[in-house]
């Protein structure tokens, strides 16, 4: 049996509204330590890694060391309170970036728990 063309496009259209409704729910990000970020929020969403990138430019290439955009200080304001770090399912970092099926690499060198977690922690 063969569809004709608007069945075939009632069927198609079908498909696609369950699959608006099987989407993955957008990941809960807690701001733990609420206040004044370096830049707002759509532009952080949509530019960090340009800013982190920038940064890591400047401070391996050229020497510079600010802490506007550096990682360091992301950390510091957006680690979690209960776990310390920014990793996590619901780590500020992670689940956004699982979210997004984008690859986390900044913490295979740099500490995804704040500098002074970390150093509480060591012997």
């Amino acid at each position: 049996m063969m569809l004709r063309p608007a069945a075939a496009l009632l069927v198609v259209f079908a498909a696609g509204l369950s699959l608006a409704y099987a989407r993955t729910d957008k990941p809960v990000v807690v701001i733990e330590r609420p206040g004044q970020c370096v830049e707002a929020t759509e532009v952080m969403r949509r530019d960090h890694m340009k800013f982190l990138l920038h940064q890591r430019d400047r401070t391996m290439r050229e020497g510079i060391r600010t802490p506007k955009y550096s990682l360091a200080a992301c950390v510091e304001c957006h680690a979690s309170t209960k776990t310390g770090s920014v990793l996590g399912e619901q780590g500020f970092c992670e689940g956004c970036h699982r979210y997004a099926s984008v690859k986390l690499d900044c913490f295979e060198c740099h500490a995804a728990k704040p500098e002074r977690l970390s150093a509480q922690a060591r012997p």
